[in-house]
């Protein structure tokens, strides 16, 4: 008899959790308390798998054998407590995804900052040495749908904490652990601690033989681990500090040993430009290296590549005014790399959904370089408190009146930065949304 699956939300994820499902014969019922894309019905339609929107069929759900749930339910989700208190088995698709992808490989990226472009690269310097590889997870398509439709030998795979949460037997070949800083704590009690052991779930099914590339750089990072001992193959990355094995960057050169198999490059040949995408560079040589892909493949990948779009992307020069557009900085700590690595005067647009921000955080970048903050969101008051007096503060509320206002305060030779610091959900879909009407807005002066 055929195994009954229930999928809970109906995004990227969950469609891909249900199409894997299908193939793979489950009894297959996707449930959405909100609307689905058009796009998703009708692969859910052509692919004979029963939904149900607005509203769960609780009678269903818990008579489920298994359930799959979107990374953006949380636990103190109503539907999640009653399976949890049924003892009925939750996880996540990319749990799902890796039962069933065979003995292809995985590389998982993680962090709070960086993993989309350190993502984007390794499968940049996969692709170009020939590898028969896909970009899954937290970037473009889901896992469990790339197994289910075009199954590779390798997955670069990018992995949030929320899909972390719900791993059960996930043990990615090589992880990758960028960083760790204060990220959405309204998902974790407001407790830190929480957020860091999710971070480190990546390695929680590792063996001896799995590889383990971090930055030891990273106080929080350095700090779990003399108190956590990690079974797998530590590949540490760091700008501090030369190490023996994995990377670090010492006057300019990078340094990358893995098996004994040695390769120096000048940061000066890096696409990436700034010290943060030094360490994601890094991380990407190293991880390539652990594929025993040749050292002149890597170095070519790394000149070419080329920047993720809504990731420190140049829209367009206006009468000297550049125009940035870095949506994807939903933290702090993101428009903090994003201040850091611009040398010109800056016109910052913040603000959006606050996950517990301190702004404290960039206060001293925000003297530094920034001219005027554009507040973009519904509700800027926490972005008042942080800076008023340092700095002039104007409120817009949409991307065009943001746009519009940040050309009026800028000179030429300055910088108007979409870095936003916060969730985008008061006043659009998503980041790519937020980038997009940015992007538009610009283009339209």
């Amino acid at each position: 008899m055929k195994k009954e699956m229930v999928i809970l939300g109906g995004g990227e994820s969950g469609v891909g959790a249900a199409l894997l499902a299908n193939a793979r014969n489950y009894n297959v019922i996707l449930m959405d308390q909100g609307s689905l894309i058009e796009g998703y019905r009708r692969q859910l339609h052509a692919a004979g798998i029963q939904f149900m929107e607005g509203k769960i069929d609780e009678e269903r759900l818990l008579n489920a054998d298994e359930v799959v749930k979107s990374p953006g339910i949380p636990e103190s989700n109503e539907f999640v407590k009653m399976l949890r208190q049924q003892a009925i088995p939750v996880m996540g698709e990319i749990e799902l995804a890796y039962r069933f992808k065979g003995s292809s490989r995985i590389i998982g990226i993680t962090g709070s900052n960086g993993k989309s472009t350190t993502t984007a690269l390794i499968y940049h310097i996969c692709r170009h040495a020939g590898m028969n590889c896909a970009m899954v997870g937290n970037i473009g398509y889901s896992f469990a749908r790339q197994v289910a439709e075009d199954p590779k030998e390798l997955y670069v795979a990018e992995i949030s904490s929320f899909q972390l949460d719900d791993i059960i037997t996930f043990r990615p070949d090589v992880a990758v652990l960028l960083n760790i800083t204060e990220d959405h704590l309204d998902r974790y009690d407001y407790r830190f601690e929480n957020y860091v052991n999710s971070k480190f779930r990546i390695v929680m099914n590792q063996e001896k033989e799995d590889q383990f590339i971090l930055n030891i750089d990273d106080e929080v990072i350095q700090k779990y681990l003399l108190q956590n001992p990690i079974k797998s193959n530590q590949l540490p990355i760091s700008m501090k500090q030369k190490v023996d094995k994995g990377g670090y960057i010492s006057n300019d050169e990078m340094h990358v040993n893995v098996n004994g198999e040695q390769q120096q490059m000048s940061i000066y040949d890096f696409a990436l430009k700034g010290k943060h995408n030094q360490y994601n560079t890094m991380a990407a040589c190293v991880a390539g290296s652990t594929m025993d892909i040749r050292k002149n493949k890597i170095r070519e990948a790394v000149q070419t590549f080329e920047s993720l779009e809504h990731r420190m992307e140049l829209v367009s020069t206006i009468r000297g005014v550049e125009f940035i557009n870095d949506s994807k900085a939903t933290n702090v700590n993101s428009t903090w790399f994003a201040l850091e690595s611009i040398t010109k005067p800056v016109i910052l647009i913040l603000g959006g959904v606050d996950k517990g921000n301190d702004y404290a955080l960039i206060l001293e970048l925000i003297k530094e370089k920034v001219k005027a903050i554009v507040c973009m969101g519904l509700d800027n008051l926490k972005i008042h408190e942080a800076f008023s007096g340092e700095v002039r503060l104007v409120d817009t509320a949409s991307a065009q009146e943001a746009v519009a206002a940040s050309y009026a305060l800028a000179k030429p030779g300055d910088v108007v930065l979409l870095s936003p610091a916060c969730a985008s959900f008061d006043l659009f879909k998503n980041y790519e949304d937020r980038g997009k009407q940015f992007k538009d807005a610009v283009k339209n002066l």
